[in-house]
Formats: structure tokens, sequence, C-alpha cells
């Protein structure tokens, strides 16, 4: 059973691009991120990273999840914990 999904990348039209407006920063994140965590790029690029690299991408996740995520939408969001 599939939990993770990734469809806005592959039904996205719209601009990719960093800079015009706020819908499409957000759009154009979206789709780097969903891009970024694909199975064969992360396969190439993981063993690639330094330390630092690592530590860097795992704090920022963090972070913004602590920041803008409470506690239960931690779970259900990020972690997939059934009810």
């Amino acid at each position: 059973m599939t939990i993770h999904s990734h469809r806005f990348v592959e039904e996205y039209e719209g601009l990719t691009g960093f800079g015009l407006d706020r819908e499409t920063d957000e759009n154009t994140v979206i789709c780097y991120l969903q891009k970024f965590s694909d199975d064969e790029l992360m396969k190439t690029i993981i063993k690639r990273l330094s330390d630092d690299e690592l530590e860097s991408i795992f704090s920022t996740i963090s972070r913004i999840m602590k920041t803008h995520l409470s506690e239960p939408e931690y779970h259900r969001l990020f972690l997939k914990d059934s009810e």
C-alpha cells in the first residue's frame, strides 16, 4: 500500500521559476522538493553529499516542520501515523 504521493509535480503545468509572485514561488518549491526526493535522484546524489550538507538538509526540514506543524499534523502528515 502506497502512503506517500508526489502527484503535484506530475500534474502541474504552470511556470516553474522563482521571484515572480508568491503562488509561482510556492508551486516551484513543491516541484523542486518532489523532484529532489525522487528515488533515482536520491540514490545518485546521497553518497555525494558531505556530512555538513546532510546535516543542513535534515536540520532545515526539521526546523520548518517544528515551526509550521502541530504535533498531530506532524504525525498525520509526515509520519503518516494511522489513528
